[in-house]
């Protein structure tokens, strides 16, 4: 989400280059810090109103809308029912919470910027791109914890009751949340660029791509990805081999090896769920950090306006699906989202019987 508004006016000057004239209100402050401003055209008026992409913001609001309800979803299911109140599961909240903040606060943020508002005011201008940032990060490490998790719960079973206690949870959650806080941020500490005169806050002409491609990406982003891949490898191959030891030692026989083999089967259905979220969170957000990367390293190469809205879209797209996930892949959460509905649907009912009891009532006592 926060390479929206960057990818686009990136877009707009690769455009602009290989025309000879500017198309874009977007163009002003890229070209304000080009150093190739003398081979360029004149830009347009600074007070020219842009124009955001009708069909890219109705995207963007439908994400947004199922992106809150699904994850607000999430959240009551996990605090209404207590089969679902596990250290995984709080892990899950944090994530779902941090989609949450993408549907009500980056996806409006996002769109704003893209319009280039707020206008000349460099440090709310930050403050909006910094939180963008700031709710992906938190995302990620909301994943490495997971994994972390998982590999607890697997490799160290008997000490797994002492570390991954609620407390020990809630300070992760608190020191993940710390940490995408203030990594979000740094842009607003001053790595960040001069802001040009037309006021505009337009990503690009703000944030410093160096931070976002080497720091953010590289350093934040890419390196606990590859961390948790190692680690879901890891558990795959671990517990895979384990079940074929114990089938082959025990042939099946006898109830102790039985439920041994059933509780690694478990472990392992449950370590695939959680995979496939952080799988589809890479497969989302990983062509737009590529995009980014090859627009920072060759700033005059052309990129199809329609490859960089659908990485777009995708990127946002990941914040609504992970709902959809754990009711597909995981029985508990489908049990309490279909409690949640039906206790919705009885509620209803019961308020529309009272409703019509009343105007009975009433008629009845206009009759007498």
């Amino acid at each position: 989400m926060e390479n929206t508004t960057s990818l686009l006016n990136l877009y707009t000057l690769h455009q602009t280059v290989s025309s000879s004239r500017p198309s874009s209100p977007f163009l002003q402050p890229l070209q304000s810090s080009s150093n190739t401003s003398s081979s360029l055209p004149s830009p347009p008026p600074a007070d020219l109103a842009t124009s955001p992409n009708a069909s890219y913001m109705a995207a963007e609001l439908v994400i947004a809308l199922l992106s809150t309800i699904g994850n607000l979803l999430v959240c009551a299911a996990v605090g209404l029912d207590r089969k679902l109140r596990t250290v995984t599961n709080y892990f899950l909240v944090s994530l779902a919470v941090a989609d949450v903040g993408v549907g009500t606060i980056a996806i409006p943020c996002a769109i704003l910027t893209g319009v280039g508002l707020p206008r000349h005011n460099l440090y709310l201008c930050l403050l909006m791109l910094s939180v963008l940032i700031m709710f992906t990060q938190s995302s990620i490490f909301s994943l490495l914890a997971v994994a972390v998790e998982r590999y607890v719960a697997i490799f160290m079973p008997f000490r797994y009751k002492a570390v991954m206690t609620p407390r020990n949870a809630a300070l992760v959650i608190l020191t993940t949340w710390l940490l995408a806080f203030l990594i979000g941020l740094v842009p607003l500490m001053g790595w960040h660029k001069t802001p040009p005169d037309s006021g505009y806050c337009f990503f690009v002409s703000v944030v410093d791509m160096t931070y976002m491609v080497y720091f953010n990406f590289f350093a934040c982003v890419l390196a606990p990805l590859v961390i948790m891949f190692l680690i879901y490898a890891q558990i795959f191959v671990t517990v895979k081999r384990q079940v074929k030891r114990i089938a082959a030692e025990h042939g099946g026989r006898g109830e102790g090896q039985t439920r041994a083999a059933a509780g690694m089967r478990r472990e392992m259905k449950t370590a695939t769920s959680l995979f496939l979220v952080l799988f589809l969170f890479t497969v989302c957000w990983i062509p737009l950090h590529t995009i980014n990367c090859f627009l920072l390293l060759c700033p005059r190469c052309p990129v199809p306006l329609e490859l960089l809205l659908t990485a777009i879209i995708l990127s946002h797209a990941n914040s609504a699906v992970n709902p959809f996930l754990y009711a597909y892949t995981m029985t508990a959460f489908r049990d309490a989202f279909k409690a949640i509905f039906t206790c919705c649907r009885a509620a209803g009912a019961r308020e529309a019987l009272n409703a019509a009891g009343g105007d009975d009532g009433e008629r009845a006592a206009a009759r007498r």
